[in-house]
């Protein structure tokens, strides 16, 4: 499994997103690729935020979900997206890709971050775990767009 941490992980991802353009559409779902790139500065946010939160998360939601966040089994296509992270309204694909760009970098040079906060839906997570999972959505949304 590859890690957000991993520097040339890091690299793979900004190429790929580089490699995204405004026309491209989604192979499932029903955003745009400016929404996608909006969508995934979502959980990079709440990453390198770090905020406490008194939030246990939606035990359902973790009991059945949670270890798909960081193991080797693609996510299926067409799952549901968090109504925090979900939007209707177009974004502007150049400035949102720069925004995700950004992100990345700053979540990517948290590698030596030593305390994280439990994650608003999914609970506590290890280091490592917050690592594969940012790889993991990005990933699942660059193949969406066929990157």
């Amino acid at each position: 499994m590859k890690s957000l941490f991993d520097s040339e992980v890091y690299r793979e991802i900004l190429n790929r997103i580089d490699q995204l353009k405004a026309t491209d559409r989604g192979q499932w779902g029903k955003m745009t690729v400016g929404q996608m790139v909006w969508h995934c500065q979502v959980p990079l946010k709440v990453a390198v935020a770090n905020k406490p939160n008194s939030k246990k998360g939606n035990l359902l939601v973790r009991w059945f979900f949670k270890k798909s966040l960081y193991n080797d089994t693609p996510w299926r296509k067409n799952l549901p997206t968090s109504p925090f992270a979900k939007t209707t309204e177009a974004k502007d694909f150049t400035t949102e890709r720069e925004k995700l760009r950004a992100l990345i970098t700053e979540f990517h040079q948290l590698n030596n971050r030593k305390t994280w906060n439990p994650h608003p839906l999914f609970g506590r997570l290890t280091h490592e775990q917050w690592g594969l999972m940012q790889y993991k959505h990005l990933d699942h949304h660059l193949r969406q767009f066929g990157v």
